[in-house]
């Protein structure tokens, strides 16, 4: 089919073509009426590059690069236009285009109907692959700018937790995170197994459910978090979800600066190194502060260990054992021997007669505060997770 002629008329009315693809794809396409998101004039450029490319195509062998199809996928995905009507407009365009062909083409004898229907099928593919291109542009922006704002707000979160932002920007980088630029906050850190492992994984989905502003950075060994707490229920809703990760957390204190963050991820992470035990579990700063100031301070915690408990490390397995898990309990049950003597189910006189022992080889009376002060916390510092003092005790 020779559509030469009309392909020349169609391109001697090409601006008129482009203003009433753009005017018909503003009125019917609701993300086309904004002109501060789409200007008309850059609309009109668009539809008018776009025509002139299918007709200059039109009867030719061989597909041409297809470059203002794939300007106008990456276009509209840096303006944020959604793909489906992205693909809508340019249908609309691609419908007026070959209405005009239909209609130019009557008006010459030597183009039939016959042709034109026989033909239609390879227009309309033609058209198909330059959707197509249009889409596959529209996507490789979309992950690229997703790549970048990742990127940019990873360095601005890394930067809240260094502290390296000014205070006058500090509003700024709270609006472009999503935070509120006040408190109360709180941070929380994570510790990964394997580098590049996300112990809160699902935490954000929880999160953003729960509608609990929050900003989240991955270390190698750990994930650190910074969430808001905008509501009376907030901390509560934050910690439950915490917990439900099944991962070893430690939360700092509630703050209401942003120029503290650097301050707050210490005590989250003083928290997690203060965590007991070895499975998952979530350990706040404000829940047991001592644990917390022996965390911070691991080679001065060993060296009160040596000082007040060395003479019970030094006792056969079992009976050391017994005695520490009885000064454990008996601290657990606020000095009370009958309810320690419950929980570790023997005779409250058993507990008594242990804690007697333990007096004896320290040397310091748990009824003296200041000495069970000091026993209490050369016992955190024993039971602290990756102490020296670990492969002794268990």
């Amino acid at each position: 089919m020779n559509l030469s002629g009309v392909v020349s008329a169609l391109q001697a009315r090409l601006p008129e073509l482009g203003e009433r693809m753009a005017q018909r794809i503003r009125s019917d396409v609701d993300a086309y009426k904004d002109e501060s998101l789409i200007p008309f004039e850059s609309l009109r450029r668009s539809c008018t590059a776009n025509a002139d490319l299918l007709l200059d195509q039109l009867g030719r062998a061989g597909a041409r690069d297809p470059s203002p199809a794939r300007e106008t996928g990456r276009l509209r995905a840096e303006q944020g236009v959604p793909l489906a009507d992205t693909l809508h407009a340019y249908r609309i365009g691609f419908e007026l285009l070959w209405t005009d062909i239909l209609a130019e083409a009557r008006n010459r004898p030597e183009v039939t109907d016959a042709q034109l229907v026989s033909q239609s099928a390879e227009i309309w593919a033609l058209f198909g692959r330059y959707a197509e291109a249009v889409a596959a542009a529209y996507r490789e922006t979309t992950a690229e700018l997703t790549s970048r704002r990742q990127a940019r707000r990873s360095a601005m979160v890394e930067a809240l937790f260094a502290g390296v932002i000014a205070d006058r920007t500090l509003w700024e980088t709270a609006r472009e995170l999503g935070l509120p630029d006040r408190g109360p906050y709180l941070v929380a850190a994570a510790a990964a197994d394997a580098p590049g492992e996300e112990p809160l994984a699902g935490t954000e989905a929880a999160l953003r459910r729960a509608q609990i502003p929050f900003a989240w950075r991955l270390l190698p060994d750990q994930q650190i978090g910074l969430a808001a707490l905008p509501t009376a229920t907030a901390e509560r809703a934050c910690l439950n979800i915490l917990r439900r990760a099944g991962a070893r957390v430690g939360v700092s204190p509630c703050f209401d600066s942003l120029r503290d963050t650097p301050q707050a991820l210490r005590f989250a992470r003083l928290a997690l190194a203060g965590l007991q035990g070895a499975g998952p579990g979530v350990a706040r700063f404000d829940d047991n502060p001592l644990a917390m100031v022996v965390a911070a301070a691991p080679a001065e915690a060993a060296h009160l260990v040596e000082v007040v408990l060395r003479p019970l490390l030094d006792l056969p397995a079992a009976e050391r054992a017994r005695l520490l898990d009885t000064l454990e309990h008996w601290y657990a049950a606020a000095g009370s021997a009958t309810d320690a003597a419950r929980s570790l189910f023997v005779h409250p006189n058993t507990v008594r007669y242990r804690l007697r022992r333990v007096e004896e080889l320290t040397g310091r009376s748990l009824s003296d505060p200041r000495a069970a002060a000091d026993i209490g916390a050369a016992l955190l510092a024993v039971r602290r997770p990756g102490a020296s003092f670990n492969d002794l005790i268990h």
